[in-house]
Parts: C-alpha cells; structure tokens; sequence
C-alpha cells in the first residue's frame, strides 16, 4: 500500500516532465514534476479499486493524535488530522481514489510534484 500511495503522489522515476522542470515551476525541493502515462493512471485506479479501507485502517489508534503519529507525523503537524483517528486518513484515501478513477476513465495523464 506504500508503495502504491507513493507512486500515485511521486509518480513514475521515468516519467520526467522536462519542459515544467525550472525555476518558475520547480523549485528544487523533492523531486522533480514527473508524469504518469495514461496507462499508469490506469494501473493506480485499478490497485487503489483493490484496496480494502476497513482492513487497511483496522489497526490505526482511533484517537486522532495517536493515528497521527503512527503515520509518522511529528507532534506539530498532529493537530492536522480531524475526526476519529481512522476518519483522516480514510477521507484522503477515498479521494486520491476517485481522482485516479476518473483520470483512467477519461485516458488522462497525471504530473506529480511536491510544491
């Protein structure tokens, strides 16, 4: 599942896009914009369809700052995630998922970055 969120937010090592890799885009922080062929929204749609949120999330802490941690963020940023402890990461899931599945249906591609 890591792997597959990573890619969905980090895109393809191969999927350079050279012409939104300079300053006024890219600004060196991470990795450059990378593209996802239609292809690969494809098979990210297809794994995301897979993904069973009840088992994925069954083991997260329900308290909100506990959840937070667990996924790594630092005391700062635990104030970030809302609702039950499951309720956060569930939301974002469910949307990633439906943005690489309406991006497959309509044969698009994805540019990724961190900005």
């Amino acid at each position: 599942m890591i792997a597959l969120l990573d890619r969905a937010v980090s895109g393809d090592p191969d999927g350079n896009v050279g012409f939104l890799d300079h300053a006024e885009v890219y600004d060196g922080f991470g990795d450059p914009p990378r593209l996802l062929a239609p292809a690969a929204v494809a098979d990210i749609a297809a794994a995301l369809d897979r993904v069973q949120l009840g088992d994925l999330l069954a083991d997260m802490p329900a308290s909100p700052a506990d959840a937070a941690a667990v996924c790594g963020f630092g005391a700062g940023l635990r104030g970030a995630f809302s609702g039950g402890g499951r309720d956060h990461p569930a939301e974002h899931i469910v949307a990633v998922r439906e943005f690489y599945r309406t991006a497959a249906r309509h044969s698009q591609c994805v540019v990724t970055w961190v900005d």
